[in-house]
């Protein structure tokens, strides 16, 4: 075989002709050195370099990684829950009640109402060892039983304790008797961070107790519009219609939220597209305490507020437009009582950052009645510490709803007395007394008017209205005309239309 042939010019390096070599050899020599360094490179980033050789794993311990010992201890707590509700159907063409078609059909297809059972299907977490039984409101509204199964196939009749549509949480309990049942131990969800892994487990679709994986892709999501109390935990782990109700649970076995609802695209088919939300366990750990006492009370601040705009920041002289505005507060509540000023800015409470009005409500609902939780507020440029004593809102008078009829201009409208308990339950705004407009039927004498939800009725014809019975006495009385005012907001409205 011939040897490859090679140039011979010789070269000296500093004028030295001790080192004198082939010049393509030495370039050859280069290459060959070049190439060794890139092999040992390559071998560095694919195998590691020695330092990082303990992160390899070296036993078959460590290569089968798996949640399974999480699943094992978790999954039997969380049930499967079927609902079954009555509904009535009729029959309203004229044709199934007509006396010639029922000498024929007779009464198959007759006008009287039908009942009909509805199933549905949702999820539950066991949450101690009692058999106390978190799960969604809307997967047991209007329930007429309600059948819970174990993952050991068990089942058990629940019993309703609380329902709450403000959270869209429900607490059930079964009975086991003796036997001990699996639950799972509710976490702080204060103490998880975004990036956190998570396991979502529940009965997708009713194909039977499922398991999905992911993180937590963001706290303290506000303004969904699922629940009145919009603070959630949002997490990429597969939630699908079935879910509702069912565990988010983090890496240390405990539970962090109850899954409530999904983001889905309008038009698609309502399944997971890795957006889900949860209801964070500190939440729920309130409404279980409350049903275990009979009845739910959140603690109530007394005041309104409004978020801090980039304009009010600077107004303000925040850095950052981060909390809330006072500009409202009603006599002797917990804030009046404090000594809360209308235009302080809320900053925290109890060392929680407050981000905006849900934020707040939250918080305040969360926290244990009776105790004083210290807030941070600025006022005139100042930072202030003040301590607030946590009460329930008055619920007084009672609601007495009316659902107006007659010649009247309101007719159409329902109407309500005004409490603090009562605006905290039907979401409003106003915390003040007097009776509340809370809706109006389409094409009525309430809508021509112009009727919105949250008016506040204030005089009709001179005379004041405080309660709904005011009210009826004055609606009693044929009219020619009608004086009304009305409060909307901050802004009172008057008008005058012929009776």
């Amino acid at each position: 075989m011939r040897k490859p042939s090679y140039c011979h010019e010789r070269i000296s390096w500093n004028g030295k002709d001790a080192n004198t070599r082939c010049f393509c050899c030495l370039i050859s020599k280069i290459h060959e050195n070049v190439i060794r360094i890139a092999f040992f490179t390559f071998l560095m980033i694919v195998f590691g370099s020695p330092s990082l050789a303990s992160n390899i794993p070296t036993s078959k311990k460590q290569i089968q990684l798996s949640f399974a010992p999480l699943v094992k201890q978790t999954g039997p707590a969380v049930v499967n829950i079927f609902a079954k509700t009555e509904t009535k159907n009729q029959n309203i063409s004229p044709l199934f009640v007509d006396p010639f078609f029922r000498q024929f059909f007779g009464d198959i297809f007759s006008d009287k109402p039908r009942h009909r059972s509805q199933q549905s299907l949702g999820s539950g977490v066991i949450v101690d060892e009692d058999g106390h039984i978190v799960t969604n409101n809307h997967v047991i509204k209007n329930a007429s039983e309600i059948r819970i199964v174990l993952s050991d196939r068990r089942q058990f009749n629940a019993k309703i304790l609380l329902t709450n549509e403000q959270t869209d949480l429900a607490i059930l309990k079964i009975n086991a008797g003796k036997e001990k049942l699996p639950y799972i131990k509710m976490r702080d969800s204060d103490t998880i961070n975004v990036g956190d892994l998570v396991l979502a487990i529940g009965n997708p679709f009713g194909v039977g107790q499922t398991v999905t994986s992911g993180i937590i892709s963001a706290l303290a999501r506000t303004a969904i519009g699922i629940t009145d109390y919009s603070f959630f935990i949002q997490t990429d782990a597969s939630i699908n219609p079935g879910n509702s109700g069912g565990a988010l649970i983090a890496m240390d076995g405990t539970l962090i939220g109850i899954n409530t609802a999904i983001f889905s695209n309008k038009g698609g088919s309502g399944g997971s597209v890795g957006i889900g939300f949860a209801v964070p366990s500190n939440m729920v750990r309130t409404v279980v305490n409350s049903a275990k006492k009979g009845r739910l009370i959140c603690p109530w601040l007394g005041a309104t507020s409004q978020p801090i705009s980039s304009n009010l920041a600077v107004e303000f002289g925040l850095e950052k437009p981060t909390g809330v505005v006072i500009n409202d507060i009603f006599p002797d509540s917990p804030a009046d009582v404090a000594g809360l000023l209308i235009g302080d800015v809320f900053l925290s409470i109890g060392g929680k950052i407050i981000t905006d009005t849900d934020a707040l409500r939250y918080r305040i609902a969360t926290l244990p009645l009776g105790e004083t939780a210290v807030a941070k507020i600025r006022r005139k440029g100042k930072l202030l510490e003040v301590g607030i004593v946590l009460e329930g809102p008055p619920d007084f008078p009672k609601p007495n709803t009316l659902d107006i009829t007659g010649n009247n201009p309101f007719n159409g409208a329902r109407v309500a007395n005004l409490s603090p308990a009562f605006a905290l339950k039907e979401n409003l705004n106003d915390m003040g007394r007097g009776v509340v407009v809370l809706g109006r039927q389409r094409g009525s004498f309430a809508e021509s008017l112009g009727l919105r939800r949250e008016d506040i009725l204030i005089k009709v014809n001179g005379r004041s209205i405080k309660t709904v019975d005011d009210l009826r006495k004055v609606l009693r009385k044929q009219r020619s005309k009608w004086k009304i005012s009305i409060k909307r907001g901050n802004k009172i409205l008057q008008t005058e239309i012929p009776g």
